[in-house]
């Protein structure tokens, strides 16, 4: 396992990998305490966008967000009925960049995203959308989610189509003039240079560890928005991405 740098990494995660899985509770319970003042925010209900994919001749379709840490929004979409696999990965960047401690200084273009591949006869862009904006982050906070600042954990979405860019586009706009928020939507809508996947120790880490104070704190409350929320969309048993070593 790869050591994860404590000059750069966010606060959660500025320890090895191995040594997260072997503190002890005392020392879980005082990392937790750090995070109090940072627990995740109230969901905000939000109507479901007016334009929105149509009738889909496929069944595989990709959507790729970016909305703060990964562990939070894929622990999020993992849940959703008609998702197939959600990655954990960096957008926005050059792929020689694409890896944790670079991106992590916050000057490469890459922000920490996820790629949904869902079945759109199940549930829509639209429909995902809806959820990344209302319970995966907050989508007023600028360069920022929560504890973790820097360009790297802005709000984006890559569309990987011109129907996709249209509807991101026009659904911001909706959200904007209806006024749901407290704040103007920062959230960019940002040209598709390519997904590139997180290394495996990043993949599925909310399923993997939910008792992680981090995740108990900003992150599993998020699921339990989605359940409350979108009871129809909501899916006991996460799908979880098949990893493979980096």
């Amino acid at each position: 396992m790869r050591t994860i740098s404590t000059s750069t990494a966010s606060p959660r995660r500025r320890f090895s990998v191995t040594r997260i899985m072997g503190l002890v509770v005392v020392a879980l319970g005082a990392v937790a305490a750090q995070h109090v003042a940072h627990s995740a925010e109230a969901a905000t209900k939000i109507p479901a966008p007016v334009q929105d994919e149509k009738a889909a001749a496929t069944h595989s379709e990709t959507a790729v967000f970016a909305g703060g840490c990964f562990w939070g929004v894929q622990g999020v979409f993992e849940h959703v009925r008609g998702v197939k696999q959600v990655a954990s990965g960096y957008t926005g960047g050059a792929a020689s960049t694409a890896e944790y401690e670079t991106v992590s200084e916050g000057d490469t273009g890459h922000a920490e995203s996820v790629q949904i591949t869902y079945d759109p006869t199940q549930i829509t862009y639209g429909r995902l959308l809806q959820i990344f904006f209302s319970v995966a982050h907050n989508p007023t906070e600028l360069d920022y989610q929560g504890p973790d600042h820097g360009t790297q954990y802005r709000s984006a979405i890559f569309p990987v189509n011109a129907a996709q860019r249209g509807i991101a586009q026009s659904y911001i706009a909706q959200l904007d003039n209806a006024h749901v928020f407290p704040a103007k939507v920062v959230t960019r809508v940002e040209d598709f240079k390519g997904f590139y996947p997180a290394e495996s120790y990043h993949q599925n880490f909310l399923a993997l560890h939910p008792d992680y104070p981090y995740i108990a704190i900003n992150d599993l409350p998020k699921v339990t928005d989605l359940k409350r929320m979108f009871p129809d969309l909501y899916r006991n048993d996460p799908v979880l991405f098949a990893t493979a070593s980096r």
